[in-house]
């Protein structure tokens, strides 16, 4: 075999290497979409609810305020999750950068690979607890009607 066809074997084998980790880059933009769309639902709940604050004829502002609490925290743990998946996805796309470039300069980068990979697993993972723990706190928080209750009904 002549060098440009090891070359391209190389290459071949370092965008097969790649698949994995872009298929990760997939999910997580699904995870983001998910993430923006109940930061955006929270985001307008709670301007809801601060203009009916303004209202100074509002009887229910306390009970407003407790709300408001609760959505302020589910916000910030959207937004930890945000950021812990864009540290994952970041360190995924160092991953394929990496690959890449120790398939196309011939050097072992396999301690570093294995150490990015490992963190933007453990970041994807804090990720999706912090997302389980707002589910659990917008769950929580839900306040049913009596007659749903009684009924059982939706």
């Amino acid at each position: 075999m002549d060098s440009t066809t090891t070359e391209i074997l190389g290459i071949a084998r370092a965008i097969q290497l790649a698949v994995a980790p872009v298929f990760l880059l997939t999910a997580l933009a699904t995870i983001f979409n998910v993430l923006a769309s109940r930061l955006a639902r929270v985001v307008d709940r709670a301007r809801v609810m601060e203009a009916q604050l303004k209202d100074p004829a509002f009887a229910e502002a306390d009970a407003v305020r407790a709300r408001l609490s609760v959505i302020s925290t589910r916000t910030r743990l959207i937004n930890l999750s945000i950021a812990l998946c864009v540290l994952s996805a970041l360190l995924v796309s160092l991953v394929v950068v990496s690959l890449f470039v120790s398939s196309l300069l011939q050097i072992d980068l396999a301690l570093p690979v294995a150490v990015l990979f490992i963190v933007a697993m453990l970041s994807l993972a804090a990720a999706l607890i912090f997302f389980l723990r707002e589910i659990y706190i917008a769950t929580a928080a839900l306040r049913f009607s009596s007659t749903v209750v009684e009924t059982g009904g939706t």
